[in-house]
């Protein structure tokens, strides 16, 4: 999870996105001494993810709201399932209701969507990651629910791990570098020692020593089987196959022969995953998991406090 200032910062961008000029409605119709009960409930089926970042969304409204959360993160969910309570002024409840909601929403979507893919894999020995196609400032919470959902990431950002693309590779070789060139100048020019990532398992691949592999983690985009077999003949750590197809995908899984860890990226989706994690690669990231990910339906329904 993140760490508090993280989440406050968040939700105080948030609330002030949509609190900019005050809540109009809310004042003109709501008391201010008005008392409100609300549930949080879940519409659909699906994995929790953010109740606890919705629920301090209350609190930063009005610190006299009082929460009860039900349900945790990880928590899968049906429809009619209250995942938390909270009690407190009315006019409080409704200023957070849309901001708390759109967090819950969004992290629970993206959980639900990363466990489809972990459990479309079940029972073969393949990793889910995700990708840094997330919404601009929300990384490290989309990246939490990932987690949530059974999935791992891959890099949070740029400073964690060199992996070399296709336009690093077309830039340099405008500049006459060849595969093995270009390897090794990153691991030259490499800081050490760059900081551990879930790409690092060796799980059973015939590698180099961990304490090599740890300090230069480097991944090389390929296209086709044999620029998978020179990436791993020059010493790449993990090789990325790029939008290949399934018979490539085996043809250069034959070819690395295990000295490589191998990576599945681009064009993934839910039908076709189970297939390309029979091919025996190591890990698939998906895109989609975050930037596609459709929000899980959930409400808030806002009653009175009982009277004694």
């Amino acid at each position: 999870m993140l760490i508090e200032p993280q989440i406050k910062e968040l939700i105080d961008r948030a609330l002030a996105e949509d609190l900019a000029g005050g809540d109009i409605t809310t004042e003109a119709l709501i008391p201010d001494e008005q008392q409100g009960i609300c549930s949080i409930v879940v519409k659909e089926k699906g994995v929790l993810a953010g109740i606890e970042v919705a629920t301090q969304v209350f609190y930063r409204v009005d610190p006299k709201v009082k929460g009860d959360i039900i349900l945790e993160d990880g928590a899968k969910v049906e429809p009619g399932d209250v995942v938390a309570k909270l009690e407190g002024k009315a006019a409080s409840i409704l200023k957070a209701e849309r901001v708390a909601l759109n967090f819950l929403q969004r992290l629970s979507g993206i959980a639900s969507e990363t466990n489809r893919y972990v459990e479309a894999v079940k029972g073969l020995p393949v990793r889910i990651l995700d990708t840094r196609k997330t919404t601009p400032g929300l990384r490290s919470l989309e990246k939490y629910a990932v987690r949530v959902g059974g999935g791992e990431n891959h890099r949070m950002n740029l400073s964690d791990g060199i992996l070399i693309k296709d336009n690093h590779l077309a830039a340099l070789r405008n500049r006459g570098l060849s595969i093995k060139e270009i390897l090794a100048q990153a691991r030259e020019n490499a800081p050490l020692p760059l900081r551990p990532a879930p790409l690092l398992s060796l799980r059973g691949a015939k590698r180099r020593s961990n304490l090599e592999v740890q300090q230069t983690q480097i991944e090389l985009e390929v296209k086709t089987p044999q620029e998978a077999l020179e990436a791993a003949e020059a010493g790449a750590d993990i090789v990325m196959l790029d939008n290949m197809s399934l018979e490539d995908m085996r043809e250069a899984v034959k070819l690395i022969h295990g000295r490589a860890l191998i990576e599945a990226s681009g064009g993934i989706t839910l039908d076709k995953i189970r297939a390309i994690a029979e091919t025996g690669i190591d890990f698939i990231s998906v895109g989609a998991l975050t930037h596609s990910a459709r929000a899980l339906d959930i409400s808030l329904e806002l009653g009175s406090p009982l009277q004694p």
